[in-house]
């Protein structure tokens, strides 16, 4: 788990401009992904100030505070300069008042610019943070994109999960993480994964060892993050044990809270893994689409029951 993340990553990431700010003020750190926009607080209301989040500064903002009196807004620039306070962010290109400058200059405090839209802005940075200080678990599986889908690999330790994950890489698919797979949230019902930083691009296939996936098949084989939408497990092949072979189960797996569809694949010499998993994705996707071939095959055979008995 990130619980945080300091101003000048933030920076780089959005590509904003720094207008004020030295190292120590880049390496304040950010622990909410919540953004405020201080417009009571201009008006000095400061009951509810979240001195804690990113102060971002609109049009509105802006204006409101070229109407005050020099002295009144360095007042209140200096009310909204705390301790804790991440940094300034001013939209829309906009000019920075002399007095917050003064102000974060004095607080070590920086000043980021950016020229989109206010709105636009708070969105992107919201969506950066919530990403980046969400809670992390992580699983033991391979997570491969198959089709634009997030395919995420699991079984016990052996069972071929990094060898199919090769097979549908040489097969055009991507790689996100192999053995380990770090997990968050982005909201109620999404789940993203992506690799540990010192697994990144990298396949351990035993008898071979550990191979970097994008120096042998180019970037277009790896991806950094990916939403899961469809978990595999692959478990050893029992004679005695009945499998679904229509397709009707509905089984889930819980990951960090959130309920993933789930299919079990029985492994056996000679079942072509790679494919089998492909067809798999395909399948899911047919049936997010509304079409069901397990559903189709049951009304047929309805209506053949229903035909013979008519006999």
């Amino acid at each position: 788990m990130a619980e945080t993340i300091k101003v000048g990553e933030l920076a780089k990431a959005l590509e904003l401009e720094i207008v004020s700010g030295d190292n120590k003020a880049l390496s304040r750190e950010i622990i909410t992904g919540d953004v405020s926009r201080p417009g009571l607080e201009l008006t000095g209301y400061f009951n509810y100030y979240s001195h804690d989040r990113l102060q971002l500064f609109g049009s509105k903002e802006i204006t409101f505070s070229r109407r005050m009196m020099p002295e009144e807004r360095l007042m209140i620039m200096r009310r909204l300069c705390a301790e804790d306070t991440p940094a300034f962010i001013i939209s829309r290109g906009l000019e920075v008042p002399e007095e917050m400058l003064t102000t974060c200059t004095e607080n070590h405090l920086p000043i980021l610019r950016s020229k989109i839209t206010t709105s636009r802005l708070s969105g992107q940075i919201s969506s950066f943070l919530d990403a980046r200080l969400a809670a992390r678990e992580n699983v033991h599986g391979v997570l491969v994109d198959v089709y634009g889908l997030g395919v995420l690999l699991q079984g016990d330790s052996g069972i071929g999960k990094s060898e199919t994950a090769l097979e549908l890489i040489k097969r055009g698919h991507r790689l996100i993480a192999d053995d380990r797979v770090d997990i968050y949230k982005q909201d109620e019902l999404t789940l993203v994964g992506e690799p540990p930083q010192i697994l990144e691009h990298l396949i351990e296939i035993r008898g071979i060892g550990i191979i970097d996936v994008m120096h042998l098949f180019g970037a277009s084989a790896v991806r950094g993050t990916m939403q899961i939408q469809l978990a595999v497990y692959l478990e050893n092949w029992e004679k005695d044990k009945k499998y679904d072979r229509l397709g009707s189960s509905d089984e889930t797996v819980e990951l960090n809270g959130v309920s993933i569809p789930q299919i079990k694949i029985p492994v056996k010499t000679g079942r072509n893994l790679s494919i089998i998993i492909e067809v798999a994705a395909m399948n899911f996707r047919a049936k997010t689409m509304g079409y069901d071939a397990t559903k189709s095959f049951e009304d047929r055979l309805t209506r053949l029951i229903e035909e013979n008995s008519d006999l």
